[in-house]
């Protein structure tokens, strides 16, 4: 894996006739005219898909947005030359899709997902998967996330998942996730590009409690178990820059007035979010989540927002999705 990632070149001439089957001119010519083209044509594709989300292959732009430079050499080996376009593209969605759950479960986990960290795994994944049909590719991958004992359940690693000093940009791509899977599945438009734009109009990360914990000593007589239980995740929104500035101190019950106009995941801490919205109400009956309103917000509170995400996310990264891919 070292080598072809540094010296393709060498291992070309060296391997050309044992792994290649490069013997003859005419050979050397249709590994150019019909491998190199194939595959170069589905790398252009998948970059720029990795760039600018595209609704085909959204999740290689979702991994992208994690720095997961190792996702293209994974995702391209089940392709084969005789692939027709709709097949490669069924691939590439099962690989990526399969990607997208991996690395936000070792998010979620407290888990890297830089290079140095994934690089051999990848390339185990890479020799499995070379030249695999849909069905067997989508089974293959399944059963992979099935033995990760890395998921979205409760444990001591992630009950208490949150923000921490290296982990700010992964929990606002996350965040943006949980709240476009929320509000599409809600009968509502897709801000995803929205919620991660960087600069002024941008969105950013919200704590729901303000920075003070002189307000909460009654359950947090220790400081430094406040600032934990703030960092949680469940205790965290995206909302707008120029809206998160203008918050300042203001209590809890003040600011939900403001997250009704916000977004949905935002929105559901008040009951405003459930009136007269037919679409939310029918995701919360269809996937059973505990959605409801805060009138105010406690510790016990913030430990059943972070349930909430749990399950969420569960949903949005099921390992399901694969088997479910083969079918659509």
């Amino acid at each position: 894996f070292e080598r072809i990632g540094t010296e393709f070149h060498r291992w070309v001439r060296d391997d050309e006739e044992k792994v290649l089957n490069l013997k003859a001119s005419r050979e050397f010519f249709d590994f150019i005219k019909t491998n190199f083209t194939f595959y170069t044509r589905w790398y252009e594709k998948l970059r720029r898909a990795g760039e600018e989300r595209q609704e085909e292959l959204e999740c290689v732009h979702f991994n992208a947005q994690h720095h997961f430079t190792l996702q293209y050499p994974v995702l391209l080996p089940p392709l084969t030359v005789s692939d027709n376009d709709d097949d490669a593209l069924r691939k590439l969605r099962l690989v990526a899709d399969y990607l997208d759950i991996l690395i936000h479960r070792r998010i979620w986990n407290s888990r890297t997902i830089n290079y140095s960290t994934m690089q051999y795994a990848m390339f185990l994944v890479i020799k499995e998967i070379r030249g695999k049909g849909i069905g067997e590719l989508a089974d293959l991958l399944f059963n992979r996330l099935s033995d990760d004992p890395e998921t979205f359940d409760a444990n001591d690693q992630n009950t208490s998942f949150g923000l921490h000093g290296t982990n700010r940009p992964q929990i606002l791509c996350l965040l943006a996730r949980m709240t476009d899977f929320l509000e599409t599945r809600s009968a509502q438009q897709s801000r995803y590009s929205e919620y991660v734009k960087p600069g002024k109009n941008g969105y950013e990360i919200e704590h729901i409690w303000a920075n003070h914990p002189e307000n909460h000593k009654e359950e947090f007589p220790d400081s430094s178990e406040f600032h934990g239980y703030r960092n949680r995740i469940g205790g965290l929104l995206l909302v707008r820059k120029k809206d998160n500035a203008s918050f300042g101190d203001i209590s809890y019950t003040k600011k939900r007035d403001h997250y009704v106009r916000q977004n949905l995941l935002a929105g559901s801490l008040h009951e405003q979010a459930y009136d007269h919205n037919p679409g939310f109400k029918q995701f919360i009956q269809k996937s059973g989540l505990p959605f409801r309103a805060h009138p105010e917000f406690k510790k016990s509170d913030l430990e059943a927002r972070q349930n909430l995400y749990r399950l969420l996310a569960e949903q949005i990264w099921s390992p399901e999705r694969l088997l479910r891919a083969t079918k659509s």
